[in-house]
């Protein structure tokens, strides 16, 4: 498995792993925006996004630098997850969103990729130096909860969202 910068080569993959999330009914976090660009626009503007969310001189506030990555099975190249780093917080994700947002698509679940990736987002985390990693999930996502306990997250508190219409739970992975 490898985190891979998204680029034009892995278009028709990446709709496909959107698609199975719509096919299965399933909710889509830590794409970096993606299945909303496909709704309403291309996968090549939302390339263009993916790049102005690592232009930090130039990011438009609220925004925050950004980086999204594919998580790749190397023997088939298929997309079996996407994470979206952080690099810094504002208002909101440092109250609900957090540094990270991942997903695994509903066919390669329980497989233990959702821990590895996140593991190797934390990585990217201690490369850039950020020493408290604040990750959140839906309270009733015990299969997510999970996933951030395995890489060391402690729950530092719960809350009801208005954004997310829900009670969501934010962790802190200390570094």
């Amino acid at each position: 498995m490898r985190l891979v910068f998204p680029s034009i080569e892995y278009k028709e993959k990446a709709i496909e792993f959107i698609q199975e999330f719509y096919d299965n009914n399933s909710e889509i976090n830590g794409s970096g925006g993606l299945d909303g660009y496909l709704e309403t626009s291309t996968y090549e503007e939302w390339l263009l996004k993916v790049m102005a969310d690592i232009d930090i001189a130039n990011i438009v506030k609220p925004r925050v630098p950004a980086l999204t990555y594919f998580y790749v099975r190397k023997e088939d190249d298929r997309i079996v997850g996407m994470i979206n780093i952080r690099l810094a917080l504002n208002d909101f994700l440092r109250n609900e969103g957090g540094h990270i947002g991942y997903c695994i698509r509903p066919t390669e679940r329980r497989k233990y990729y959702g821990s590895n990736m996140l593991k190797e987002a934390l990585k990217v985390c201690d490369t850039v130096s950020i020493k408290e990693v604040f990750v959140s999930c839906d309270k009733d996502n015990i299969a997510s909860a999970n996933v951030i306990k395995n890489c060391g997250g402690i729950l530092k508190k719960e809350l009801y969202s208005d954004t997310f219409n829900e009670e969501i739970q934010m962790y802190v992975i200390n570094r």
